[in-house]
């Protein structure tokens, strides 16, 4: 028999999270192998991850298997947060609206701006010289 399995996808700036969430007994959340408290090191980021399932009311209902690329730690816990988010909505539908004011389920679209010619960086100009 087959394990039945929910699948979603979470993003912030260049951090991608796809997420496995599995009914269970006792709820885990393991993201590349570790724990999310191991993997994210400070508490403030393990909550980040888990807050969804926290704010749905089903964080005992489900075990999470998730793996997150490219970012920085904060962006990977945000797009954890977003894919754990999609997958509540996947299996409970009715979760949807606590999720949305809860702006779980909007990708945040800010991303670093690009680097124009003749600019140090995106606005930072030289330093401008009389003679």
């Amino acid at each position: 028999m087959a394990t039945q399995f929910i699948t979603a996808v979470g993003r912030r700036k260049t951090a991608i999270a796809t997420v496995r969430m599995i009914p269970a007994e006792k709820a885990s959340v393991v993201v590349n192998g570790k724990t999310a408290k191991e993997y994210f090191k400070t508490s403030e980021r393990a909550k980040v991850a888990e807050e969804a399932l926290a704010t749905a009311e089903s964080a005992e209902h489900y075990a999470v298997v998730a793996h997150v690329e490219g970012g920085g730690v904060a962006a990977q816990a945000d797009a954890l947060r977003h894919a754990i988010s999609r997958a509540i909505i996947k299996a409970e539908p009715n979760t949807r609206k606590i999720l949305k004011a809860a702006k779980f389920l909007m990708r945040d679209p800010r991303a670093k701006e690009r680097k124009k010619p003749g600019l140090k960086k995106a606005r930072k100009r030289p330093q401008w010289s009389k003679r």
